[in-house]
This record gives structure tokens, sequence and C-alpha cells, in this order.
């Protein structure tokens, strides 16, 4: 049998991803509250779940550190072993945090579709952090009606949009207002 032509280049490349494939697995996260922010091995994954339901996220296997994070509560961290081809569970509940102390602003951004239930399925979950902590997902400020209240005053905002890239810029939340943020442009496609 004549060898080149039985491996075509398809099947080489087909036999070439099937180690990459064979060392991934998931991680599904049930967390209180559900859009936690999940963290694996101190980077971004994206939220826990939406609209109650727990995201399955792609994680190399191995013994990784998982944290979730969210504004209103202590971070939870634990290890999880991923094996490749299966998806590890993990339970969570967060323990609330104090309530700041106001006057507050509210902040919501501003860049791009509002929020709606197709944005949001489809949309940008990358995270935004003030003062460098973990705030929530860029989904969760730019509809009419949400926002994050915080307490007035100057903080440094870095949106790590997957539509518009990084944005840092400093920014001055005035109390009892809406303070709506322009957080960039659409990247070239």
């Amino acid at each position: 049998m004549n060898m080149k032509h039985w491996f075509s280049p398809l099947a080489v490349i087909a036999l070439l991803a099937l180690p990459l494939a064979a060392e991934t697995g998931y991680l599904r996260v049930r967390a209180s509250p559900n859009g936690a922010g999940l963290f694996v091995d101190g980077k971004y994954v994206g939220p826990a779940g939406r609209f109650s339901v727990p995201e399955k996220w792609p994680v190399e296997a191995g013994s990784h550190e998982v944290t979730l994070k969210d504004p209103r509560y202590e971070d939870f961290t634990a290890k999880v072993d991923v094996t490749a081809g299966k998806t590890s569970k993990m339970r969570a509940k967060l323990k609330k945090r104090d309530v700041p102390q106001g006057p507050f602003g509210r902040l919501r951004l501003r860049g791009g579709e509002p929020e709606s239930f197709w944005s949001v399925a489809q949309g940008d979950t990358g995270p935004f952090y003030l003062n460098g902590r973990f705030m929530g997902h860029v989904d969760e400020l730019n509809n009419g009606g949400g926002g994050l209240l915080i307490p007035a005053g100057t903080y440094e905002l870095m949106v790590e949009s997957q539509i518009y890239g990084t944005v840092k810029k400093s920014v001055t939340i005035e109390a009892n207002k809406v303070n709506r943020v322009d957080y960039g442009t659409k990247k070239e496609q």
C-alpha cells in the first residue's frame, strides 16, 4: 500500500489533535450566588452560571485551584481535580460581606447593544474590575435597569470585554446618580 495516499492531510491533522482533546476535561460549578466569577488557577474563565443554570467550562486535565468571586461575598477557593474527557462538578455557597456604607451611585457600562436575552445568552461575559477587584460581568451593567451600586468616589476601572478588548480608565461615581461609562469601540473583525 502506498503510504502517501493512505494519510491525507486531514487525517494527519485529526490524529495530531487527538492528544490535545484527550487532555481536556470540564468544570461545572453550582454556586450561590449563581453568577459569581469563576477563576481557574487565577485566570478568569467566565460566570459560574447564568439564568440559574451552571455553565460547563473546558479546563485542562489535572489539579486546579478554583476561586469564585462576587463583590457582595467573600471569595471562595477550593482545589478541584479535572479528569480528561469528564466533567468535574463542584458546589459552593459564598459567605456574605458586610454591606458597604453610602452614599451610593450606580455604575452602568455603555458600549454596545443593550442587554437582552440574546446578548446575555451569546454576549459579553468578560470581567470588569474596580481598583483591581473583580466586580462582575460586562452584561450585568449594560441595560436600562441594571448597574452596580457602589459608594461614591473615584475608581480605576478595567474592563476585559470580549467585544471591545481591554479598556482601562479612571471613573468618578457621583452619589445618587446613574453614572454611565463608555468602555470602548468595537474591535476590527
